[in-house]
């Protein structure tokens, strides 16, 4: 048997971190068995689902390195099919017509809750046979449940459950304008798509039940079920935008980088010993869905933010430099010659850039042309060292072996000359080369990148 996973998001928003995380582990748990990877948009919801929210789903997918092996079904294009299931479950006597209007179940509904009880539906349309005096009725479809017994459902992460079945009511499985259920178009879909294994969220453990219900009256197979701990935040509580409950695109605006975000995410609910950093190749070697836990995990920005700067550290300069073009911003200050610059400079500067946005801000003195914008701090800095600057812009004009031992040799012998340390030069070139008090570079890495014309010019420019 080949395995089957699907992601079934509902596109009334946009890829959060916990569908991301669903979705990462569907996919893994698929590629690990040799199996397929598959997704299902779930637009029912016709007021709330927006063609906004399944671009941002489908883009966040692809940008997380999630790819999907067959082409993506859209659930409200199978209504057809919906409507034809539930026919059949009508005509083998295992679904009926419910006649029961919207406000008579209000009403009920409320009449439970006035008297402190939970309201289930009372089936009291359940054994009408003489259908020809609702005739003009309007109805809906619902299902016959079996209310004897139990339900016993073998989950792969939360283990054995029983549910009694007269807790569970004759749910609604086509509404009264054709438009199924989500609970009833759930199991038509993932039968038809002949899913193996539903991995999804802990919060859909209580569908399980009811859906496993729609599966017997079909005398479908039913798939093998793993409900997922859901996320919180450090303190224990619901995970909210403040701890980094954001979108997928939220990340990547924020300088995260895809592998980064699948790596954390990985580890949220699963691990595997004490390995911290895990590539998608070993993932897929590694992953298995018995070895998720059953407790909640807990969302450490801290956490993900090192996992990121590892990925940054570990890229390549070419790899960065293309990743930082959507983040670099165009305009008349932009270097024309910061691609040359970056691609020998960023081997220092991704060394203490944690996100893409402190990679960008921290290789700002290679993007943008000189004079820069000077701080009160530089600007004090600068006005103590002019005349070291002019010596230094002397001495280095006479260099013709632009070499960064060359240059330091050059610096140290005039420092050594002047009786005062290496440091104290450093400072105002340092604001020269870079408008800045601090980088994540030398100045001698920095002198040699620019080329003695350039630095010879920034060093000018300050001084004149």
């Amino acid at each position: 048997m080949t395995t089957r996973t699907r992601f079934a998001p509902s596109p009334t928003g946009f890829l959060h971190i916990g569908g991301a995380r669903t979705a990462l582990f569907n996919y893994l748990f698929a590629k690990h068995t040799g199996g397929k990877f598959l997704l299902r948009i779930e637009d029912t919801d016709l007021a709330r689902s927006t063609q906004e929210a399944v671009d941002a789903i489908i883009n966040g997918l692809d940008w997380l390195g999630l790819k999907n092996d067959e082409e993506i079904v859209f659930q409200m294009q199978r209504q057809p099919r919906h409507i034809e299931a539930a026919g059949e479950l009508l005509k083998s006597g295992n679904a009926y017509k419910c006649f029961c209007t919207k406000e008579e179940l209000d009403e009920r509904r409320k009449q439970a809750e006035a008297a402190g009880k939970v309201y289930v539906y009372d089936g009291r349309c359940r054994n009408i046979t003489n259908y020809e005096d609702y005739e003009d009725k309007p109805f809906a479809i619902r299902l016959k449940v079996n209310t004897e017994g139990s339900t016993t459902i073998k989950d792969l992460v939360k283990g054995v459950v029983e549910v009694k079945n007269d807790t569970l009511d004759d749910l609604i499985i086509l509404r009264s304008d054709n438009v199924p259920t989500y609970m009833f178009a759930v199991v038509v879909d993932d039968h038809d798509m002949e899913i193996t294994h539903i991995i999804r969220g802990d919060d859909h453990f209580t569908n399980a039940f009811r859906q496993y219900q729609i599966y017997k009256a079909f005398e479908w197979k039913v798939p093998e079920f793993a409900h997922l701990p859901l996320i919180h935040a450090m303190d224990g509580s619901k995970l909210s935008k403040r701890h980094g409950a954001i979108s997928v695109e939220s990340y990547k605006a924020l300088g995260f980088l895809p592998e980064a975000i699948c790596n954390y995410l990985l580890k949220l609910g699963w691990s595997h010993g004490d390995d911290e950093i895990i590539p998608q190749e070993q993932a897929i070697a590694w992953f298995d869905i018995a070895d998720v836990n059953s407790s909640p995990a807990k969302f450490d920005m801290v956490k993900l933010t090192s996992i990121n700067h590892h990925y940054i550290q570990n890229s390549s300069n070419e790899k960065l430099l293309a990743l930082m073009e959507d983040f670099i911003k165009d305009g008349a200050d932009l270097n024309p010659n910061y691609k040359d610059y970056l691609l020998q400079g960023l081997t220092s500067i991704k060394e203490r850039s944690k996100t893409m946005l402190e990679l960008v801000d921290n290789s700002s003195f290679y993007l943008k042309k000189p004079p820069f914008v000077l701080n009160d701090k530089a600007v004090e800095v600068l006005s103590n060292s002019r005349d070291i600057l002019v010596e230094q812009c002397r001495l280095l004009g006479e260099i013709t072996d632009w070499t960064k031992d060359s240059l330091h040799d050059t610096i140290k012998e005039y420092c050594d000359s002047r009786e005062f340390k290496l440091g104290k030069a450093m400072e105002g070139l340092r604001v020269a080369l870079t408008g800045q008090t601090v980088s994540a570079s030398s100045n001698f890495d920095i002198m040699v990148i620019l080329g003695k014309e350039e630095t010879l010019q920034r060093i000018t420019m300050v001084v004149a």
